[in-house]
C-alpha cells in the first residue's frame, strides 16, 4: 500500500480534529489555523488526484485494517479525489474572499465558532465524497446539516435565525426520509457497505422479490437528498439562508453543501443500487419532472426579486433543477453532464456571491437593484467578476455554463422523444429567463448614476474599503480563472468524469 493512499483518511481526520482545536483559540489564531489546515488538505487532495490519474484504478482503505462489518471503509477513485480537490479550492477562495465580512459581521468572540463550523463542514463533505459505508454517510450528512445551520445563524440577526430554523426543519425532514430509506435498504440486504449492498440489490432485483420495499427505499433516499439539496419545490428555505448569511457562508452553502448531498446521491445510484436499476425505476421520472420545473420556476422567482443576493439564491434553484434533470434522463451521459454542472455551478455561484457583495459594499451596503446603479464603476473588479459569472450562467461560450448546457443538450438528443422535447424546450426557456435577470443586473450595474445622485457617507466608506481589499480581488480573479478553465478546457474534464463513473461500476 502506497503512503499517499492514506491521505483521504488524513484529510477527514485533520479537518474533524481541527474543529475541536479551534474551539480553544482566539479569533486570529483560529483564522490562521483554519487557513493552514485548508491549504494542507488541498495539497494532499492534489497529490491524491495526481496519484489516482497515474494509477487509473480505485482502491479501498480499511479503518484500522478491520474488514466490514467490524470496520469502516474509505473508497477512492479518480472522480472522488478530483471532486475533493475542487471542493477544497472553492472553499478556500470563498473564505479568503469574504474574510473582511467575516470579521465585520460576526462578533469577535464568536469568530472561532465560525471556523469550527467550517472545519466540521469540510470534514463532512470529504467524508461524503470518500466513504464506502452508508451509515457513515448518514452520520456525516447530519454533521453537514448542523454545521451549515451554524454558518447561517452565526451573525444572530432575526433574519438569519429565522432562516436557520427553516433550514433545520426542512433538512430534518430530508434526513428523516434518508434514514428510513437506508433502514429499509439494510433490512432488505443486511449490509451497510456499498459494494455488498449493490450485489444484494442486484440479486433481489433479478429474482423479482422485495421490489416494492426496494422502490420505496430508493424513493425515500432520492426525495430526502432532493429536499436537502433544495430541488424544487423543496427550496423554500434557500433564499433566506443564502440571502442573509455572511457572503462566505452563502458562497459555501450554494457551491458545496448542496453538491455534497448530490454527489452522495450519485454514489448511491452507481455503487449502492446500480444505475440499471435506477434507470428502470419510476423514481428517475419523478426527479426528471421536478428538475424541469425547477429550471423554470427558479428563474421566474429570480426575475421577480429586487434583492441581488436573493436573486442569486433563486438562480441556484434553477441550476439544481438542471442537475436533477440530467439524472432524470436516465443515461450515463446525462450523469456526466450533471457532474460537470456541479463543477460549473460551484465555481460560478461562489463567484457571483463574492462579486455581489463587492457591488453592495460600493452602494452603501444596499442590496436593492435601484441602489446598485453604477456600482460596477465604483468597484470595477466586482463588476467584471459579476458580468463573467452572469455570462457563464446564461451560457455564453468560453465560460463553464456554456459547456454545461451543451452537454445537457447532447445528452438530451440521445434520449427518447418523450424526454427529448420537453428537455430541449425547458433548456431554451430557462436560458432566455437566465438572460433576462442576469443581463438586467449587468446593465444596471454599468448604467452611470444620475448627476444629482450623491453617494452616501456609508457608500463612500464602503467604496474606499473595497479598494483596499487585495485578498478579495485576488480571490475573484482566481474564481474567474477557475471558471474559464472549465469553459475552455472542458474535454479533459469530461474525460475525467467519464472515467471516474466507469470506476464507480
Amino acid at each position: 500500500m502506497d503512503f499517499v493512499q492514506n491521505f483521504p483518511f488524513f484529510s477527514i481526520l485533520l479537518s474533524l480534529g481541527s474543529g475541536v482545536l479551534t474551539s480553544i483559540m482566539n479569533q486570529k489564531a483560529a483564522r490562521i489555523w483554519n487557513t493552514c489546515i485548508l491549504l494542507a488538505i488541498t495539497a494532499m487532495s492534489a497529490v491524491v488526484f495526481v496519484y489516482m490519474l497515474g494509477v487509473g484504478e480505485p482502491y479501498t482503505f480499511m479503518m484500522g485494517h478491520f474488514p466490514a462489518p467490524w470496520g469502516n471503509e474509505i473508497r477512492n477513485g479518480v472522480l472522488e479525489s478530483g471532486m475533493a480537490l475542487f471542493f477544497c479550492i472553492v472553499m478556500l477562495l470563498s473564505l479568503k474572499g469574504g474574510q473582511e465580512h467575516i470579521n465585520a459581521e460576526i462578533e469577535e468572540t464568536k469568530i472561532n465558532l465560525y471556523y469550527i463550523m467550517i472545519n466540521l463542514l469540510l470534514s463532512s463533505l470529504l467524508a461524503l465524497i470518500y466513504t464506502n459505508d452508508l451509515f457513515t454517510a448518514y452520520v456525516f450528512v447530519e454533521i453537514n446539516t448542523i454545521s451549515a445551520c451554524g454558518l447561517i445563524m452565526i451573525t444572530q440577526s432575526g433574519r438569519t435565525i429565522e432562516a436557520a430554523t427553516r433550514y433545520m426543519i426542512m433538512s430534518s425532514l430530508g434526513s428523516g426520509l434518508l434514514l428510513m430509506g437506508l433502514c429499509i435498504l439494510y433490512d432488505i440486504t443486511g449490509h451497510l457497505l456499498m459494494s455488498n449492498i449493490k450485489a444484494s440489490v442486484a440479486y433481489v432485483y433479478e429474482q423479482g422479490i422485495y421490489n416494492v420495499p426496494l422502490m420505496a427505499s430508493i424513493g425515500m433516499i432520492c426525495v430526502g437528498l432532493a429536499i436537502k439539496s433544495a430541488l424544487y419545490p423543496f427550496h423554500t428555505w434557500l433564499a433566506d439562508a443564502y440571502g442573509y448569511s455572511t457572503v462566505s457562508s452563502a458562497a459555501i452553502l450554494s457551491s458545496l453543501v448542496s453538491k455534497g448531498y448530490i454527489f452522495l446521491l450519485i454514489k448511491i445510484f452507481f455503487r449502492v443500487v446500480g444505475f440499471d436499476v435506477i434507470a428502470d425505476s419510476k423514481v428517475i421520472n419523478v426527479l426528471f419532472i421536478f428538475g424541469l420545473c425547477g429550471m423554470i420556476m427558479g428563474s421566474v422567482n429570480a426575475i421577480l426579486e429586487n434583492d441581488i443576493r436573493r436573486m442569486i439564491a433563486f438562480s441556484s434553484v434553477a441550476q439544481i433543477g438542471y442537475i436533477y434533470m440530467g439524472f432524470g434522463l436516465g443515461t450515463t451521459f446525462g450523469i456526466v453532464a450533471s457532474i460537470f454542472h456541479i463543477l460549473s455551478h460551484a465555481s460560478t455561484k461562489s463567484l457571483l456571491f463574492m462579486a455581489g457583495v463587492g457591488l453592495t459594499d460600493a452602494s452603501g451596503g444596499s442590496k436593492k437593484f435601484a441602489d446598485l446603479t453604477g456600482s460596477a464603476y465604483r468597484s470595477p473588479i466586482a463588476g467584471i467578476a459579476f458580468s463573467i459569472g452572469a455570462c457563464s450562467m446564461v451560457g455564453i461560450p468560453m465560460f463553464s455554463g456554456f459547456i454545461s448546457k451543451l452537454l445537457f443538450a447532447q445528452a438530451t438528443v440521445q434520449n427518447s422523444v418523450a424526454k427529448m422535447l420537453p428537455t430541449l424546450i425547458c433548456l431554451a426557456v430557462s436560458t432566455v429567463l437566465n438572460a433576462i435577470y442576469f443581463m438586467k443586473t449587468v446593465i444596471r450595474i454599468y448604467t452611470p448614476m444620475e448627476k444629482h445622485v450623491k453617494q452616501t457617507k456609508a457608500g463612500e466608506a464602503a467604496y474606499a474599503s473595497v479598494k483596499k481589499h487585495t485578498l478579495y480581488s485576488v480571490s475573484l480573479l482566481l474564481m474567474i480563472i477557475l471558471n474559464m478553465i472549465l469553459g475552455c478546457c472542458s474535454q479533459p474534464i469530461v474525460d475525467w468524469i467519464t472515467s471516474g463513473l466507469n470506476m464507480f461500476g
